[in-house]
């Protein structure tokens, strides 16, 4: 199953700022570019970067998010890696 999801979502889990704190370690991070300020972003590319980790407002909300996610989704993806 694929389903596609929207930048925003992606980026509102937490899953970009999870990703890039990955991607940060090797001086890359996933783009996302747009409008913004509640308008939709149009635009998620890989690219090089100086940045090495965020601050910690950005880490709190990043985890909040990110455990937000695991919560919301947890029964669909035990399903999922079940079936």
């Amino acid at each position: 199953m694929i389903a596609e999801k929207s930048i925003d979502e992606f980026r509102n889990s937490g899953l970009l700022f999870l990703a890039n704190s990955l991607l940060h370690a090797f001086g890359w991070s996933l783009v996302a570019e747009g409008p913004g300020d509640g308008q939709p972003f149009t635009r998620l590319y890989p690219a090089r970067v100086k940045f090495r980790g965020f601050d910690d407002k950005t880490s709190e909300n990043g985890y909040i998010n990110i455990s937000k996610f695991m919560v919301e989704n947890a029964p669909a993806l035990l399903e999922e890696a079940q079936s």
